[in-house]
């Protein structure tokens, strides 16, 4: 489980296909001294295992599935990547629970400065618009924020200067994608609203 609250910026340094997927190596701040093989860690807001580690990067391999419906299939060296450790008991959660488990793909219809602030418009995939409420929680390529207005299947977000200058969503243009995970309420909810 995760927060939403990014707590470095990586940078891919590699990326390679393997007999398995792809692998990914990923430079960090992270003190990995303190981070175990087979730990997780939120890549972009997806959920990844540790399977080697150096002084400064880590590295993680990626299925066929989560390439599909991620934009991990994109990733190539240089990219900045939002990053997160997983959450331990008795952490604060300063964001909202995050699972890791991308549920769609959006794409930024539009960024515009609002004050100090930046608002920014996702158009969500259909049917998973369906979860996405006003002043509820929703994970931007692993940050968690909090939605502002919702039109059918678009959504606004506004971003604060301090999270568009320590995370990738000051990067945001008309036309990149994003991966998005629902507030896992929602999720549960829907589920139990279909069964009931």
């Amino acid at each position: 489980m995760f927060t939403g609250i990014v707590t470095d910026v990586g940078r891919v340094r590699a990326v390679r296909d393997t007999n398995r997927d792809r692998r990914f190596e990923i430079e960090t701040g992270f003190d990995l001294s303190t981070i175990d093989l087979g730990a997780s860690i939120s890549n972009a807001g997806v959920c990844l295992t540790v399977v080697e580690k150096g002084e400064s990067w880590f590295a993680v391999e990626v299925s066929g599935e989560t390439l599909s419906l991620t934009t991990l299939s994109e990733w190539t060296p240089g990219r900045r990547v939002n990053l997160e450790r997983a959450a331990r008991v008795g952490d604060e959660l300063g964001g909202h629970i995050v699972s890791g488990h991308v549920d769609g793909l959006g794409e930024v219809v539009s960024v515009e400065a609002e004050g100090g602030s930046h608002r920014v418009v996702i158009r969500a995939p259909r049917p998973l618009h369906r979860f996405i409420a006003p002043k509820g929680s929703i994970t931007v390529e692993g940050v968690s924020l909090t939605v502002n207005e919702v039109e059918d299947d678009l959504f606004g977000i506004n971003l604060i200067p301090h999270t568009w200058d320590v995370t990738t969503l000051g990067e945001l243009k008309p036309g990149t994608r994003v991966n998005l995970e629902i507030d896992m309420l929602a999720r549960y909810l829907a589920r139990w609203r279909e069964t009931a």
